[in-house]
């Protein structure tokens, strides 16, 4: 599963909440979106990006959350993520989708 969390203030409370409901080994990345690193650079020099990003930090970055799963985890998954983030069809909250696996090695089952 792939979560891009947009609310990064809320991503401990979202690790806890997946451990308490036995889900595990989550790797998590800083991202940021497409559309936030076009807005922030059009037509202005690097230092006035540098310092839009040092006066809003938090607009910039996201948190992508990659965690293997089994089929039947997936729906406590979402469940753990829209309990903690919300509803994901407003704005800047997150999106999250899955992948099929075809070979997992080096993850205790």
């Amino acid at each position: 599963m792939v979560f891009i969390l947009n609310k990064v203030e809320v991503l401990e409370d979202l690790l806890r909440e997946f451990n308490t409901a036995g889900i595990h080994g989550a790797t998590i990345l800083t991202s940021t979106g497409m559309a936030r690193a076009l807005h922030g650079n059009d037509e202005e020099s690097p230092l006035f990006g540098s310092l839009r990003a040092l006066l809003d930090p938090g607009r910039a970055e996201n948190r992508t959350i990659l965690i293997v799963l089994r089929d039947e985890q997936v729906h406590a998954a979402v469940s753990v993520i829209q309990g903690v983030v919300g509803d994901l069809n407003k704005p800047d909250t997150g999106i999250v989708f899955t992948l099929p696996i075809d070979l997992v090695e080096g993850v205790r089952k």
